[in-house]
């Protein structure tokens, strides 16, 4: 199914970061009319350090149910600043750093008193944190595909490892003892994984080819903060744990995974036990990615709960 595109604004704001060393700006790009009185959706993408691209479809709530998308890249990738000379820097790329930039582009936007927020995967985990701070502004918050902790993930994801094929299995385990995680052998491997657990379309769309392309132009926020993969955490966030302060989170919020996601009904389950006012959609065709696996009944279900008074 194909949609009409929205219009499209594309600019800079500047964001202010003490250690960078340079000034800093956050790209972003507004999907629809910020002035046409309707709540806006602010949408934090995942890896730490992936692009926007993967989660393009989700513009077209602005087609389907006039709500003004706003997507950004977040500091270190894609279209904003980089600052490849920080990689490895833990004090640096921490939750904090990305908390203030989705602040400031907020207010740089205007939109700070009355929005809404979608995190997908680690923007999921930046949202709920976000979240948690209680902002006057938030509306609703939609949390896809995201842990609360990132030992539930590591548990989750060592459980679908183990339905790979033995091989499979042998390979990711040798190169991570190894520390070669960087071989074509263990990316080979990874992307078995992948195909089941993360995207699950074939061949990829453009969109993710694009996020996958931004991520191996510069690793530095990925490798620093996640690790050599999904599956195989290394990075600051191991340690990543907001299970018992998710009861802080009063705005109503809305829960989405697939049925062959890495972030499986186990890893989600503590949002859905923790939250107040929360409802929960498992997308049956998808994994980690819905908006591309499923796109028309993602936008239906996420369109239609935030339009929903």
């Amino acid at each position: 199914m194909s949609y009409p595109e929205p219009p499209t604004i594309e600019a800079e704001a500047d964001f202010k970061v003490e250690g960078a060393g340079k000034p800093c700006k956050t790209w972003y790009t507004v999907f629809g009319d910020l002035k046409s009185g309707v709540r806006p959706l602010v949408c934090l993408h995942g890896g730490p350090g992936a692009a926007h691209n993967y989660i393009r479809p989700i513009r077209f709530l602005a087609s389907t149910h006039s709500i003004p998308v706003i997507m950004y890249d977040q500091l270190g990738i894609g279209n904003s600043t980089h600052l490849p000379e920080k990689i490895g820097d833990g004090k640096f790329w921490t939750v904090e750093l990305f908390l203030a930039e989705l602040d400031n582009l907020l207010k740089h936007l205007g939109i700070q008193d009355d929005y809404d927020l979608l995190g997908q995967s680690w923007g999921g985990m930046l949202g709920a944190c976000h979240a948690i701070n209680q902002p006057k502004g938030l509306h609703r918050l939609v949390i896809a595909d995201s842990p609360a902790s990132m030992k539930m993930w590591v548990i989750a994801a060592d459980t679908l490892r183990q339905n790979l094929p033995p091989d499979v299995q042998a390979t990711l385990l040798k190169h991570e003892a190894d520390g070669t995680t960087d071989s074509p052998e263990y990316e080979a491997a990874m992307q078995v994984f992948y195909d089941r657990h993360v995207c699950r379309v074939i061949p990829k769309p453009k969109d993710w080819d694009d996020t996958e392309a931004a991520i191996k132009a510069d690793r530095t926020v990925y490798l620093t903060m996640n690790g050599p993969s999904e599956f195989f955490i290394t990075g600051t966030l191991k340690d990543f744990n907001i299970v018992d302060e998710l009861s802080k989170i009063k705005v109503p919020t809305l829960l989405v995974n697939g049925k062959y996601d890495e972030a499986t009904d186990y890893v989600m389950e503590p949002f859905w036990k923790s939250i107040e006012k929360v409802k929960w959609v498992r997308f049956a065709e998808s994994s980690h990615t819905p908006q591309l696996e499923e796109t028309a009944e993602f936008l239906r279900v996420v369109g239609g709960y935030l339009k929903a008074e």
